[in-house]
């Protein structure tokens, strides 16, 4: 496990995007326990894309127009409705409560993670150019190795994005007492989740 690899993983991990502002928004709504299970969520979303770069998906994904702009715009259109479900709860940040105010489960609150995550060809291609840079082909135990790698990087995804969340949380109780503050951090979250879908919808691969 080289150092270049560990830096290289935190500052991809630490730069806020999509996954970093859900957490935030759950740390900040339901507290760090649900900051943790939205880490949790996001770092599971993670495995689908390193599965794809180690069978050899991500090179379909890769070549295929097609299906790269498919999973492109379904993941915009996910981000976008993360916006709309985000400005439309009075009560919190879009994570706190569901349709009719009542509470989200942790199931719920994962699943949106792994949506989050999920639906970013970006990641797949980022795996598929990534990890092949610390493993030499001609290594007898390549595959094995590929996978190791992208486990610590889920290691520190959820590590980082688990304290993201947690800091979050430790000011929540300053936030949630003042109701302009929330309105504003609910527009600044869905406005952040509109342009994350906007630049995600611009990207080529």
């Amino acid at each position: 496990m080289s150092i270049a690899f560990l830096l290289t993983t935190l500052v991809v991990v630490a730069t806020p995007g999509t996954g970093v502002v859900y957490t935030l928004a759950a740390g900040l709504s339901r507290g760090r326990r649900a900051s943790v299970v939205a880490a949790l969520g996001c770092t599971v979303g993670i495995v689908p894309h390193l599965l794809a770069t180690v069978t050899g998906v991500a090179a379909v994904l890769h070549a295929s127009a097609t299906a790269f702009q498919v999973l492109k715009y379904a993941g915009v259109a996910y981000l976008l409705y993360m916006a709309w479900a985000t400005l439309k709860d009075t009560e919190a940040l879009g994570v706190d409560e569901g349709a009719g105010g009542a509470p989200v489960s942790a199931g719920r609150v994962v699943v949106r993670g792994v949506l989050v995550n999920l639906l970013n060809p970006k990641l797949t291609i980022f795996f598929f150019a990534f990890l092949p840079q610390f493993v030499h082909p001609a290594e007898a135990n390549a595959l094995p190795r590929m996978l190791a790698l992208g486990g610590v990087f889920m290691l520190v995804t959820f590590v980082v994005f688990a304290a993201y969340g947690v800091l979050a949380a430790s000011v929540r109780s300053h936030v949630t007492s003042r109701p302009r503050v929330m309105t504003w951090l609910r527009r600044g979250f869905a406005g952040s989740f509109v342009a994350l879908g906007a630049k995600l919808a611009v990207t080529a691969r």
